[in-house]
């Protein structure tokens, strides 16, 4: 990690995947209609009272997170109804589950209230508590003290002073 970052002034993050990240799933509301999805929520109203937003905030996150292909709009029909439509994850917004679980995790551990966490992950078939961690391709956990910063393609080099 030495070599890469302690030249750091060397090389610029102007495109920084967190930072891009963080414009497309960065705000509050966002993260929590994501949440709603991924434990089953699909239609506005749903969002609109299970993610605790106004209409005008659940409509402007959904049509940004469909836009931006996290979730997908799935028609419907009740009988005698106009079409309607769901909210779906598509496979980039699934990849984000992760993260949440992660950032629900620190919560949990950091941030819950005295008596303790809202919800338990576990597997469902053996109970056991589900936790997120870094692991390499080779299935080894990786340490924070254990990770190697090296360029990779996308890094944009600063021209030399002078």
């Amino acid at each position: 990690m030495a070599d890469l970052l302690e030249d750091r002034d060397a090389w610029s993050m102007e495109n920084c995947s967190i930072v891009r990240a963080f414009e497309i799933v960065g705000t509050r509301s966002a993260m929590v209609v994501m949440r709603e999805a991924f434990f089953g929520t699909r239609r506005f109203d749903d969002f609109v009272r299970r993610a605790s937003l106004g209409e005008a905030a659940a409509a402007a996150r959904l049509r940004e997170l469909t836009a931006d292909g996290l979730l997908e709009r799935v028609p419907y029909q009740e009988p005698g109804q106009r079409t309607r439509y769901e909210y779906r994850p598509t496979a980039k917004g699934r990849a984000l589950f992760p993260v949440i679980a992660a950032l629900r995790e620190w919560g949990d551990t950091w941030a819950a209230g005295s008596d303790g966490p809202p919800l338990r992950t576990v597997h469902r078939d053996c109970g056991s508590p589900v936790r997120v961690r870094l692991r390499c391709d080779e299935g080894h956990d990786v340490a924070l003290g254990e990770l190697e910063i090296q360029p990779g393609p996308g890094l944009i080099m600063n021209e030399p002073a002078g």
